[in-house]
């Protein structure tokens, strides 16, 4: 008698489960935490604005930091490379290559412009519709 007592026991903590089940709300499985990784210098808008052709090698890291990558073949060019990646799909890559002539910054190339050379590029762009509207 206690067998049947139990296998009916049983069978009711199964059917009050699985209905209970149907009105149980949506629980997530915690994830497992995803690392940002960023390696190289930080560059910002800021530093690029404060280069000016000129400056000593001194300067140039003061603003900067010291390059990640100091070729010793070529001791004219700095590069500074920052990458920001996180897990699973999103990779970002910034450059910037640092010249110098004579142990002063020359010119710098890469994925910088600064803010100066923008707004000279719109100030030569009003000058050369203005000029073109006034030959009419």
């Amino acid at each position: 008698m206690l067998a049947k007592h139990t296998k009916f026991l049983v069978s009711s903590v199964i059917a009050v489960l699985l209905l209970s089940a149907c009105a149980m709300p949506n629980f997530r499985i915690p994830r497992v935490h995803r690392i940002t990784i960023q390696q190289g210098n930080l560059v910002t808008q800021d530093m690029i604005d404060k280069l000016k052709p000129g400056m000593s090698r001194k300067q140039v890291a003061f603003v900067l930091g010291e390059p990640v990558v100091k070729n010793p073949f070529d001791q004219s060019r700095w590069d500074y490379v920052y990458t920001v990646f996180i897990q699973p799909n999103f990779n970002s890559e910034k450059r910037l290559s640092v010249f110098f002539v004579d142990d002063h910054l020359s010119y710098f190339t890469g994925d910088y412009k600064p803010t100066e050379a923008k707004e000279t590029e719109d100030v030569v762009a009003d000058t050369s519709e203005t000029s073109a509207s006034d030959d009419s």
